[in-house]
């Protein structure tokens, strides 16, 4: 099967939970045999929101219920070092970067640093749990990449291993509805960032 075919919707698909299991399957085949995260994460992000586009049940593409933005912001730490041309010193510290996306240009990093922290990704990454927020305008310290983001969920990237916590980053969607995600969205987008988490190096 061509990769971009990976982002079909079958008709028989229904629910979100069909849906969200759906995905979950494409998604294991298209990072079978590569474990670079940034290679991983933009297929991810570009399975997610193409998928959706083609769920016209709940998501779609009408501009009053399509998600609009669908992407990783990932721990500074974790990007790899320039090397060329010479570094320009940057000050990333306490940061989450942009990673791979699909949609309108974003943010290009996130404050995690006490006192500066703030917005749906920051909360989410800090208190590392999936963040469902129906109706964004209402939020306190939202960040408006986009003006017409209505609604958002983001879910933590969590490694744990030998009893160490870690978290890498956060995958970030952005609906044109008020209420856009609900429960179903949250199991199924937290099985995800599982499998992302597990199938990469970082």
């Amino acid at each position: 099967m061509p990769h971009a075919d990976s982002s079909l919707v079958p008709d028989n698909i229904q629910t979100k939970a069909e849906f969200w299991d759906h995905i979950h399957v494409q998604l294991e085949g298209l990072l079978d045999g590569q474990r670079h995260w940034v290679s991983n994460t933009a297929n991810a992000s570009s399975l997610i929101y193409n998928s959706l586009l083609a769920f016209p049940r709940f998501f779609g593409r009408t501009e009053d219920k399509a998600v609009n933005w669908c992407g990783f912001y990932i721990d500074w730490t974790l990007f790899p070092a320039p090397r060329y041309p010479e570094p320009v010193l940057t000050d990333d510290a306490n940061r989450l970067l942009l990673g791979p996306f699909c949609g309108k240009p974003a943010c290009q990093f996130i404050q995690t640093a006490p006192g500066k922290a703030r917005g749906v990704c920051a909360d989410a990454y800090l208190k590392q749990e999936t963040l469902v927020v129906p109706e964004v305008d209402l939020y306190p310290g939202h960040i408006a990449c986009d003006g017409e983001t209505k609604s958002e969920i983001v879910i933590p990237l969590i490694r744990t291993a030998e009893n160490v916590t870690t978290v890498l980053g956060v995958l970030d969607l952005d609906c044109l509805a008020v209420n856009g995600f609900d429960d179903d969205d949250k199991v199924g987008l937290e099985r995800i960032a599982t499998l992302i988490v597990n199938a990469c190096n970082w």
